[in-house]
């Protein structure tokens, strides 16, 4: 290979340079300096790799979402504050509770004339200083013959302006004392002037003058549907509530501790305590007296079920006790007698299985005169259909003293029709005619009552126990 000059002082000779230049301040060499010399290794550079498809679209969409969202948050960001501003001149930073302008309404208290339709507002305004709260106090002696205090909460309401005041018999029944709030929050002592269990109404007196009575309405004008209001005490506690609800049935029959009442059935929250109290229309009239309430059904809960005694079935019975005490001309027909049953008409040879069994007759009373016989069964009083001791006090209810009516009786096979004018009961009577206690011969019972030998004689003749 042939050597040529690279550079200053070096000639390339193969893989090796020759330095040929001298030193400073040295001689010129006579034999050259040999350097050994690596030729550089040429590397071709790395292939660029190009992008894939998705790679490249997922990155540009990436990029437009972000891009979006930016967008839409300034935009709602600025729609944010634009409202703000809108809304309100004070600072975008400033939180803000929107508050109503809207002024409150003033409830008008509308005077009770039967014409006038009101929204439930305006009757509790118009109705409620008639309203009073109730508490009485028994007295009674426990087993350990000590005397002990019971109290009990109820509602009643005014009925006159000079202080008369109608609530339930059973909220005063017994009482050795009742204290009588008003709306005002002004206290009474109340005397009880009188009251009646069969109706389950009594009335009050209390001293004060120039008090706001209610208005009587009629009870026979209410419709199923119709919205009425009670307003009272419930639980004695929660004085002066308003409640509401339609009512149910306008003549429902139900028994209250084996006392047979006719009843307005409502839907309106009634709790011990509203006993007493009103049943208002939207009029502001007063329409019943809220008397009983359905808690329970055997073992089942029962709500939405309240009772209102009709104000025309009590009307005259309450003026009769404003003016003497005492129910004076409740309806009396001087028997005794008791509910017919399958077993009495098997053992007592009678085909008739419902009505109403005669026992006996009180000599000289209107059942005697009316030519009721023991044994006789009462099937009907005029066209009401009797088919238990139950009904035919209900039935009772609505005459009075003086009253005539047309009795329906089975008799020796065949039914006959006797007219009865019916007595005013007698104030030691407690109750109606009551059903003695069955005999235990022949069929069932555990003692014997007075006049056996009489109901023997008449169902097996004269002498049977001979």
């Amino acid at each position: 290979m042939t050597s040529e000059e690279y550079g200053y002082g070096y000639t390339e000779s193969g893989d090796r340079f020759t330095n040929t230049a001298p030193s400073a301040g040295e001689p010129a060499r006579s034999t050259p300096e040999t350097v050994a010399y690596t030729a550089p290794v040429y590397h071709a550079p790395a292939p660029v790799r190009k992008k894939s498809f998705f790679r490249r679209t997922g990155t540009k969409v990436a990029a437009l979402l972000l891009t979006v969202a930016v967008v839409a948050g300034l935009c709602g960001y600025g729609g944010a504050a634009l409202a703000a501003r809108s809304d309100s001149d004070e600072d975008e930073s400033v939180t803000n509770v929107r508050q109503s302008s809207r002024g409150a309404v003033d409830v008008v208290v509308k005077r009770v004339d039967g014409n006038t339709l009101m929204t439930p507002a305006e009757v509790y305004a118009s109705a409620v200083n008639s309203v009073v709260s109730i508490n009485s106090t028994t007295r009674s002696t426990n087993v350990f013959g000590q005397p002990v205090e019971s109290a009990s909460a109820g509602s009643g309401f005014i009925i006159t302006s000079d202080g008369y005041i109608v609530t339930n018999h059973h909220v005063v029944k017994g009482a050795t004392s009742v204290q009588v709030t008003l709306y005002s929050g002004e206290t009474y002592d109340a005397q009880v002037v009188g009251g009646d269990s069969d109706y389950d109404v009594a009335v009050l007196k209390i001293k004060a003058s120039g008090l706001q009575a209610v208005t009587l309405g009629s009870s026979t004008d209410l419709n199923v549907g119709d919205t009425v209001l009670s307003i009272g005490n419930p639980l004695g506690e929660l004085t002066f509530s308003m409640s509401q609800g339609i009512v149910s049935c306008c003549d429902r029959a139900i028994n209250v501790d084996g006392t047979p009442f006719n009843m307005i059935q409502v839907d309106a929250s009634i709790n011990p305590g509203n006993s007493g109290g009103p049943l208002v229309n939207l009029y502001g009239e007063v329409v019943g007296i809220v008397s009983a309430k359905y808690s329970s059904y055997s073992t089942t809960t029962v709500e939405g079920l309240g009772f209102a005694i009709p104000m025309d079935d009590v009307q005259t019975i309450i003026t009769d006790i404003m003016e003497n005490g005492q129910v004076t001309n409740k309806a009396y027909m001087a028997i005794t007698a008791g509910t017919m049953t399958e077993s009495m008409g098997a053992q007592y040879r009678i085909d008739v299985t419902k009505g109403v069994f005669v026992f006996s007759t009180v000599p000289g009373g209107a059942g005697e005169k009316a030519g009721l016989k023991m044994g006789d069964v009462i099937t009907k009083i005029n066209d009401t259909k009797i088919t238990s001791m139950e009904e035919l006090a209900a039935v009772k209810k609505g005459y009075r003293a003086g009253d005539t009516v047309t009795l329906t009786v089975y008799r020796d096979g065949e039914y006959i029709t006797l007219p009865l004018t019916f007595d005013a009961q007698p104030d030691t009577t407690g109750q109606e005619e009551q059903q003695p206690q069955q005999p235990s011969y022949p069929w069932g019972g555990s003692q014997y009552p007075d006049g056996w030998e009489d109901y023997f004689d008449y169902f097996y003749g004269p002498g049977w126990g001979n």
